[in-house]
């Protein structure tokens, strides 16, 4: 009992009392203090309704929001080329006239905008025929300009490829509608000048068309195994020898082999009305006998 009225007397005494209620005050204050500020901070009472910046541009509609006490952000842009660039499309939150809500000021108001340009990617057109690269670029909304370049590997094929100047690799982003400078090969039209052949064995005038890199067809009149082959002479060339004359390297030459035969008699005669002339039959060389070949193996 001794300890309950000393507690009882404590408690009721002046000092435990006066500090009970320094307790109190302190609290009482932090709490309106704290609400003042919470007042203060989140503006409270205050509200603004969110303007329609719809379809207005990008800079109009930052000066409104700006003018309201409201901040902004571009949250991406979309492609649209039927509208100008810079178009708010989206916003939020909802204008108050739709959705009835009231924002504080400082409050964030996401925009989406328009753009004219889109990206695709850029394809691989090196070492493609041009009729192919054509059609894939046309199907990425993508132009062309086509320079031609000699060369004797790539004719018809797309050796470079270039966009503002600079070559571009496969797969680099560019806007839809970008004009892409092609490099095509064109084979190399080389003109040289038509050696003299008449005379000449097939050895010697095979080794001269070949150290010029011309193709060659042969005919041999009279020739019946190699070695008649080896040793008869051109009579007859095709294109024709003339001094100074020349031909393109493409050009197929075509010669015409024989044993005894004068070149001179194989040319063509024509008379008055420029009809040919028919020469008499000239007599067949003989061919050796069987015996004289296989003797010869």
């Amino acid at each position: 009992m001794s300890v309950i009225r000393k507690l009882g007397s404590f408690i009721f005494s002046r000092y435990f009392l006066k500090q009970l209620g320094l307790i109190v005050l302190f609290y009482l204050v932090l709490t309106l203090g704290l609400m003042r500020y919470l007042l203060f901070s989140s503006n409270h009472g205050e509200k603004i309704a969110v303007p329609n910046v719809v379809g207005k541009n990008a800079a109009d509609a930052k000066g409104i929001l700006e003018d309201l006490g409201l901040a902004y952000q571009i949250l991406d842009s979309i492609y649209d080329p039927t509208k100008p660039a810079g178009t708010i499309v989206a916003q939020n939150p909802q204008p108050t006239a739709l959705s009835l809500v009231y924002v504080k000021p400082g409050r964030m108001i996401s925009l989406r905008v328009t753009k004219q340009t889109n990206f695709v990617e850029m394809p691989g057109c090196v070492d493609r025929p041009l009729r192919f690269v054509q059609d894939i670029l046309r199907t990425r909304g993508l132009k062309y300009e086509i320079k031609y370049e000699l060369s004797e590997e790539a004719n018809g094929a797309v050796m470079r490829q270039l966009f503002r100047g600079a070559e571009i690799k496969e797969g680099a982003k560019i806007p839809i509608g970008s004009t892409i400078l092609l490099i095509v090969g064109q084979r190399v039209d080389i003109q040289i000048e038509v050696p003299d052949l008449i005379g000449k064995d097939f050895i010697t005038a095979k080794a001269i068309l070949d150290s010029m890199g011309i193709k060659v067809q042969y005919g041999f009149t009279e020739c019946y195994n190699q070695e008649d082959s080896l040793a008869a002479t051109v009579y007859r060339q095709s294109p024709e020898f003339l001094p100074g004359e020349t031909t393109s390297k493409s050009t197929i030459f075509i010669l015409q082999l024989g044993i005894g035969i004068d070149p001179e008699e194989e040319e063509e005669e024509f008379d008055e009305n420029g009809d040919p002339i028919e020469k008499p039959e000239r007599p067949k060389r003989e061919g050796r006998s069987e015996s004289e070949r296989n003797s010869n193996k």
